[in-house]
Order: structure tokens, then sequence, then C-alpha cells
């Protein structure tokens, strides 16, 4: 009896721990810190919740204090490294990945065009005209952690080329919300830190460009590229993303001759036959071996690896629990112009729509092909998982609007519609599997 509740303990544990290093447990994650987040705003501790983010954080150096409070630590400083995890991703795919060829490329490259245009259409057309005009780029975001968390969730009820289609299409529209955010969410810009950031992008791709493999460099110049973005009046964020697409996707060593190296000391190892203790040389061969493995991973991926569990972990789940949180009350005044609407209709519908439209458009004019393994239920079915707009709409709406109320009104809708979008996504991927089925 007791060995079965060992067994059992073990298998628990096992099970647990497979779940969270799944990619659908960074969703699940997320999903917690923004209930976290609602459920103290609207409590008795809100007042505690609100005030604690504007503690300022730094040091004093001769009366003049350096650092920001802890609103901006999150914003400004801790989503640089998931920006910069995202240009790490948007580099790779579009050298070796899903978007490396013209072919492969373009047909979630229209579907993501398709899912930010017609989005911003709809908030523009309702706001025209108003002073929140500008929100017109809080629709046009993809949260690709829950909405790739509800795909795997899933599981075999969805084609895996239906996870390939939205990682890709996501890839894309994070691509077309850094483009947004750099050209319309920029009040004003001093030239002279933008010239200084200018000449250090050049340096940074001169590093690439002569072969420097060690990251030291790139994170060195990269931490004073975003002092000086960051002082330019351009969301520093932008300088994570520049900083990723500098750096190198070539490993220090050819993976050709680490196999060969590789089969060399195999056939050593195996003609000394040493059973119990290996000599001095092969220790040596050893350690050797295990600095050439490490050099076959290139200096991107490598990166890109170390930020992963950090930006799944910790800065996203944290950056939901420092936004999310809206008082939900009488005192929001859901009158102001139509952003709820907007954004509301911009996720909902204008995702699935954008998506599917153009997608069926340029297929029809033989501009792009559908994956053979998709149809056009689940093109519109991941449409809708695409109106998931929650980490990256929220980061937009803090941009976007200068009004306390506006940026909360913003978020509810965003809530509300990422909540809508992931239940109305989710039965129709289920439902059109079970058709199929019968």
């Amino acid at each position: 009896m007791k060995n079965n509740n060992i067994e059992t303990n073990t298998s628990f544990r096992k099970i647990l721990l497979r779940f969270i290093q799944s990619e659908s447990f960074s969703g699940f994650f997320l999903f917690i810190s923004m209930l976290l987040a609602l459920l103290i705003a609207n409590s008795s501790f809100s007042d505690l919740y609100f005030k604690f983010w504007h503690y300022e954080f730094g040091f004093s150096f001769n009366d003049v204090f350096i650092g920001f409070d802890l609103h901006h630590w999150i914003n400004d400083v801790l989503m640089s490294f998931f920006f910069l995890m995202v240009g790490l991703e948007i580099k790779r795919e579009f050298l070796v990945g899903e978007l490396s060829g013209f072919q492969k490329a373009i047909f979630p490259v229209v579907a993501a065009l398709g899912g930010m245009i017609i989005p911003a259409l709809i908030y523009y057309t309702l706001n025209v005209g108003t002073n929140s005009i500008h929100g017109f780029g809080i629709p046009m975001a993809t949260d690709i952690a829950f909405a790739l968390g509800i795909v795997l969730l899933l599981g075999k009820r969805v084609p895996f080329a239906l996870k390939v289609f939205l990682v890709t299409l996501a890839v894309v529209d994070d691509l077309g919300a850094i483009i947004v955010i750099a050209i319309f969410y920029t009040n004003q810009i001093l030239w002279e830190y933008l010239i200084v950031a200018s000449v250090l992008i050049l340096l940074l791709f001169l590093l690439n460009k002569i072969g420097v493999k060690s990251l030291i460099p790139y994170l060195f110049f990269g931490v004073i590229l975003w002092f000086v973005v960051y002082k330019s009046g351009i969301h520093a964020t932008i300088s994570a993303v520049i900083l990723a697409f500098c750096i190198p996707l070539q490993a220090r060593e050819n993976k050709k001759n680490f196999l060969s190296f590789l089969q060399e000391i195999m056939d050593n190892f195996y003609q000394k036959n040493t059973e119990i203790h290996w000599d001095k040389e092969q220790e040596k061969t050893l350690k050797l071996l295990y600095k050439k493995s490490i050099h076959t991973q290139s200096p991107l991926e490598i990166l890109e690896h170390k930020l992963h569990p950090w930006s799944a972990y910790f800065i996203m789940p944290l950056f939901a629990f420092a936004n999310a949180g809206v008082k939900i009350d009488s005192g929001i005044d859901f009158g102001i112009d139509h952003i709820f609407l907007g954004v509301l209709l911009g996720l909902l519908l204008g995702k699935p729509i954008g998506i599917f439209l153009i997608t069926y458009l340029c297929s029809k004019l033989k501009i792009a092909s559908k994956p053979v393994d998709l149809s056009w239920f689940h093109i519109f079915g991941a449409g809708m998982l695409s109106g998931i707009g929650f980490t990256m709409s929220i980061f937009v709406s803090n941009l976007a609007f200068d009004n306390e109320q506006s940026v909360e009104i913003a978020k509810v809708a965003i809530l509300l519609a990422s909540f809508l979008s992931a239940i109305c996504g989710s039965l129709m991927l289920i439902l059109f599997n079970k058709l199929k089925t019968k």
C-alpha cells in the first residue's frame, strides 16, 4: 500500500513537472496573474495595490535620483527583455524558420496583415474625429502565449499545422505591433540622442559583420542603446528589437567539424576501452567536447533559450499582474468616445474577419495557398483565438492614452474581448473536430 502511494506521488510529480515545463503553462500562469490582479484591484487591498506600483526604486547620487517607479521598471525595463526575445524569434523565423521562404511565409504574413488592418479600421471608424482615435493600435495585437496555450490544451482536436500557422502569424503580428509602436506612439523625438543611437546600431551591425560571436559586446552596447533610445523619446523597447536583429545566427563551431570531432573522440574512447577510470587526456577531451558542443549553438539561440523561461514565467506574468488590475465600478465612464466598443469589436470580430477574408481572397487570386492540413474553419478558429490581445494590447493602451480613464476602459475591453475570443475560438475548433470525426 505504501509503495503504491509512493508510485502515485511520483507519477503526480512527473505529470505536474511536465505541465509546468510545457508551453501551455505559460498561458495558464498569465491567466492566473491577470485574475489575481483583477481580484486584488476590486478588493479592500485596492488602494495598496495601485499605490505599490508608484513606489520609486533606484538610488540617489549627489541629490540626483536615478531610477523609476515600479510600474516603469516593469513596462520599460523588464518588457525590453521580452521584446528582445520577440526580436530574436522574429529574426530566427525569417532566416531559418517557417517564414524563411516566400512560399512558406506569404500565407501567415497576409493573415497577420488582415488581422491588423481590419481591427484598426473598426476602431478608427468608431472613433474618427474624437480625442481617442490614437488607440487604433490596441486591437491590432495578439497574445501568442494565451492563444498558443489554448491550442496546446486542445491537443489532438486541432492539427499540428494550426499551431505552426498561429505561431508564424503571431510572429508577423508582433513585428507589426513593434512598427506601430515605433511610428505612431512616439510623441517627441530628440534628434541628438537618435543620432547617437544610429551610431550604436551601426556599431552593432559591424560587430555582426566582422564575425564577433561573443554575446558580451552586443549586450554591453545594447544597454547603452536602450538608454539613448529611451532619452530620444522613442519607446525604449524598440531598442531591444533592434539589438535582437544584430545578434548573430551563425554558431562559433561549424556543425560538420563538430560531428567529425565527435566521431574521432568516440573512436579514441572505444580503442582505449577504459571501463573504470578515464585518464587525464580523456578528461581533457571531454571538457573540450563540452566547450565545442556549446559553441555549436549560435549566440541568438543561446540568448533566446536563456530569455524564454524568464519571459514566460516572470516578466509576462509580472506585467499582467501590474497592468491588468482594473477597478470595475460606477466610476468608470464607458461613454468616453467609443474606446470600449472599438477595442471589443476590433479584437472579437475584426481579428477573425480580417484573417479569414484576406487569406480567402489571396487564396482565390493564387497569391497564397492555404496549408493542406487546414480547413477554412481552422483558419477562422485561429482568427478568433488571435482576438486574445492581452499582453501586447495592454502594453499599447498604456502608450496610446494619457488619460487614466481611457486606459482603464481599454483594459476592460481587452480583458472581455480576450475572454470571449478564447471561449468562442475553442468552442468552434472543438465543434468542427466533432463534426469532422462523425
